[in-house]
């Protein structure tokens, strides 16, 4: 039968000390009907509401609200599932990775989507956003598997801190959708997503030397 070794969970962001505790604080008052498959579908719903929201913001900017209070409950189930199976000392760590993943996978596509429709961006950056995601994604999966590591952060940045930024950058899109950048009006949007893909594919690009260059040194040629 085959020996599953769960990997090291690699989280160094920002806000990871407090998270940690405020998700093990949640765990411990969870009523004990709720379970973190539940948590997991939480999630998801929260993402779905916020991409439904972000569709609806094309005719009303109160939409703009909706994908914030999506984010949070995105944040809530997402975050927590993990954490109350270990705090009942109940983890299923190979259908948990699974499906989690799974379900960030359609989580991603559900915002993205949503966002391509509501106006604040164009369609071809969200798609751009989108790709440099699954990029991303691949690459840890792959180095989770060879290195036994799973690199949930990158430059104190984790999933937290990007929600965090997204409700930031809602709020403000209340008040100011078009800025001024380079001698032009640019969707603000537009510049976000264009930096944010910019970040992920180096991200990506630096990940794939440095894991790759980890594994030809772990495995070296044998004459």
């Amino acid at each position: 039968m085959y020996k599953f070794r769960e990997a090291k969970r690699i989280q160094q962001s920002m806000l990871a000390e407090i998270e940690k505790k405020t998700l093990i604080w949640l765990a411990e008052r969870m009523p004990a009907w709720v379970n973190p498959d539940h948590l997991t579908g939480l999630g998801l719903l929260g993402m779905l509401g916020a991409g439904v929201s972000y569709i609806a913001a094309r005719w009303h900017t109160y939409g703009l609200l909706g994908v914030i209070a999506g984010l949070i409950l995105n944040w809530f189930g997402d975050s927590l599932d993990g954490t109350l199976a270990r705090v009942r000392n109940r983890p299923r760590p190979r259908y948990g990775f699974y499906i989690d993943h799974v379900v960030d996978a359609f989580s991603a596509l559900f915002l993205l989507v949503g966002l391509s429709l509501s106006g604040y961006m164009d369609p071809r950056i969200a798609v751009g956003l989108l790709i440099a995601y699954f990029m991303i994604s691949i690459e840890v999966y792959l180095a989770t598997y060879t290195l036994g590591t799973f690199q949930i952060s990158f430059y104190k940045f984790s999933p937290t801190e990007l929600r965090i930024l997204l409700a930031i950058g809602n709020l403000y899109l209340l008040y100011r959708p078009v800025v001024h950048f380079l001698g032009s009006e640019w969707r603000l949007f537009d510049i976000g997503g264009i930096g944010g893909i910019f970040g992920m594919v180096g991200i990506f690009l630096i990940s794939c030397l440095k894991n790759g260059r980890t594994l030809y040194l772990r495995e070296p040629l044998t004459e």
